[in-house]
């Protein structure tokens, strides 16, 4: 691999910790829970107090004939208050519905970390398994060289056929295409790998065990049932619909409010009077304040059909919360199948590679005193081959399993894996607790940059592996 830094090795928790830090994905993740936070403020404000404040400057093109005191101009600016005191609900449920969804959208972040830790396993997993199958390929052709080279030395000699030569030929000709294709697929799993974790990788170590993994599938439902983030969500998006039926209903309801409110008016010294009347003042000021109740007696049937069509989606809301139910307990048990399928195939797989070596040991053996052919020594080598790919498939294919259940059982987030040590968790709290009482008008955060990095300089991946791997 081109490397342009001195070489070093990576651990999984490095590939998670560089992912939660620089991935675009998730910083995504981030801001829109910021968003969502802002939707309580949002409702917040219907409910409270409204100023405004009016001027106006007029130039009185054309008087009538007729009139006599009428200005040349005027200037005025005026002041109106409202305090909305009953709004039959509405505020209240629309404030409690965004709270709700706020809870549903730090669920959905949950998912979103967890979702892209499992990405990045695979991936780091997917360069281990890659690697590894470069290697062994690689190492294969090396065999199968060698092998060539010894059937044309004793077809020289005489004591191998043309054919013997062509079958080690054909085979070492397989292994080098086999060879480009474990190079290609391994260039494949860099470059993901440098999509999600903004990195190339370096001399990835073999990953820590896994915690907490469940006894029996059961245990692993009833735990993914409480904890898993996903279905969280949909259960809070149910419950904010819930409010929203109420919060179309009170559109049938009063509405009381105060109001007040001041004018003053200046005519610039172009107010007339009559003659002999005196002068006459060229300002004018007002004020007023009130009650005012509002009672909505028809209104075309809008606000039964905004209530039903809340009703409707609450009723959507509920039914994809079974439906996510549904897909969790199916997610969890198929995990936990193909993690212990995964466990029982590792220990097949190396019983596999052991008697495969001892195989072929065996017919090499066999063939110097003419019991084998050179046929079945490059059967038994490519017996040995599949069996030691299936045994680093099966490694790697159980790990990710078992993450995947962790992650459906909603314990594959970044404090579950202890990654908050350096102090780099985002808190989606903190936000929430810095917006949601917030009334100045003029209030303005920083205007956003990216916080994740680009991997537009990172060399461009090649299939190679250090020799010592």
């Amino acid at each position: 691999m081109t490397m342009t830094s001195p070489a070093r090795a990576d651990t999984l928790e490095d590939a998670l910790i560089a992912a939660y830090k620089t991935n675009p994905t998730l910083k995504a993740a981030q801001a829109d829970l910021r968003a969502t936070d802002e939707d309580v403020p949002i409702q917040r404000a219907q409910g409270l107090p409204s100023l405004d404040g009016t001027g106006q400057y007029i130039e009185f093109l054309k008087q009538s004939s007729a009139s006599f005191t009428a200005p040349d101009r005027s200037a005025s600016a005026s002041v109106d208050l409202s305090v909305p005191i009953y709004s039959g609900g509405a505020v209240k449920n629309s404030i409690r519905a965004a709270k709700t969804r706020v809870v549903a959208g730090r669920a959905d972040l949950r998912g979103s970390e967890s979702g892209l830790f499992s990405q990045v396993v695979a991936a780091y997993m997917d360069v281990i398994l890659n690697e590894a199958l470069v290697s062994l390929s690689r190492n294969n052709v090396d065999v199968l060289t060698v092998n060539l080279e010894a059937t044309s030395d004793r077809f020289e000699i005489g004591d191998l056929t043309r054919t013997d030569v062509a079958q080690s030929q054909s085979r070492l000709a397989l292994a080098r295409g086999d060879l480009e294709t474990a190079q290609s697929n391994l260039i494949n799993a860099r470059e993901t790998y440098i999509q999600l974790v903004g990195k190339a990788p370096q001399d990835l170590q073999p990953p820590p065990p896994l915690p907490n993994l469940p006894a029996d599938t059961q245990t692993a439902v009833t735990v993914a049932l409480k904890n898993n983030p996903d279905l969280i969500a949909a259960r809070e998006r149910a419950r904010a619909a819930g409010y929203d039926i109420d919060v179309a209903g009170a559109g049938r309801a009063p509405r009381l409010s105060l109001f007040a409110g001041g004018n003053y008016t200046n005519y610039l010294d172009t107010l007339g009077g009559v003659v002999g009347a005196g002068p006459i003042s060229q300002a004018q000021t007002s004020a007023q304040a009130g009650v005012q109740l509002t009672i909505p007696l028809f209104q075309g049937g809008l606000p039964a059909a905004q209530q039903r069509q809340a009703q409707a989606r609450a009723s959507q809301a509920l039914e994809q919360t079974v439906a996510t139910e549904r897909d969790i307990i199916a997610q969890t048990r198929a995990a936990y199948a193909s993690w212990r399928a995964a466990a029982a195939i590792i220990e097949s797989n190396r019983s596999a590679v052991s008697a495969a070596q001892l195989s072929l040991e065996g017919v090499r053996a066999e063939n110097t005193v003419g019991n084998r052919t050179i046929l079945d020594i490059l059967d038994a080598q490519r017996e040995l081959l599949t069996a030691q790919i299936d045994l680093v498939t099966a490694r790697r294919n159980a790990y990710v399993a078992g993450f995947s259940l962790l992650a459906a059982m909603g314990q594959a987030e970044a404090r579950d894996l202890g990654l908050g040590e350096e102090g780099l968790l985002y808190d989606p709290v903190a936000n929430y607790e810095r917006v949601h009482d917030r009334i100045w008008d003029w209030d303005r955060d920083p205007d956003p940059t990216a916080e994740s990095t680009r991997t537009v300089d990172i060399p461009a991946q090649d299939g190679d592996i250090p020799d010592n791997q």
